[in-house]
């Protein structure tokens, strides 16, 4: 049994337990990262992707690991602050709107119909290599959150 748990339940830090998967799939998010940049995604909307794709998972660790490299980017508190409602908000522009709904759209790809209108919002103002890098950071977001949120790695204070 191994000894990597947290202090609030019994779980197995799968990223730890299985490292040979967990440093390819780094490595995935590295790959996307450059993609993202080869595409002209600017950093701080694959940081609200990755945020909002976060939010609707529900998975505390990544929402603080990104909450602070959005800031870095140079991501307002504001925008943070309003993120779960972007489109009640004005605050958004129309690539990073098309970028969030395809993010969303992604992360759960139940609703044909929405994901349908995510992707024609999608191709009218993002580029193929734009729209195929924000699904790959959806994609990718996706599976850290639940590597994060299986093993409850903890949320400590800073």
């Amino acid at each position: 049994m191994s000894t990597h748990t947290t202090e609030s339940a019994d779980r197995i830090f799968i990223d730890k337990q299985s490292p040979t998967a967990y440093r390819a799939l780094v490595q995935t998010a590295e790959a996307v990262r450059e993609i993202a940049a080869g595409a002209g995604l600017d950093r701080t909307l694959v940081e609200l992707v990755n945020l909002r794709v976060s939010q609707i998972n529900g998975c505390a660790y990544c929402l603080n690991v990104h909450t602070r490299a959005a800031a870095r980017a140079g991501e307002s508190t504001q925008r943070l602050g309003v993120l779960a409602a972007w489109r009640d908000t004005e605050l958004f522009t129309p690539d990073e709107r098309a970028a969030l709904a395809l993010a969303e759209a992604t992360t759960d790809p139940g609703d044909a119909t929405l994901q349908e209108t995510a992707y024609d919002t999608a191709r009218e103002v993002l580029t193929d290599d734009q729209i195929s890098a924000v699904i790959w950071v959806a994609v990718t977001i996706n599976a850290f959150n639940r590597v994060s949120i299986m093993s409850k790695h903890p949320v400590r204070p800073q």
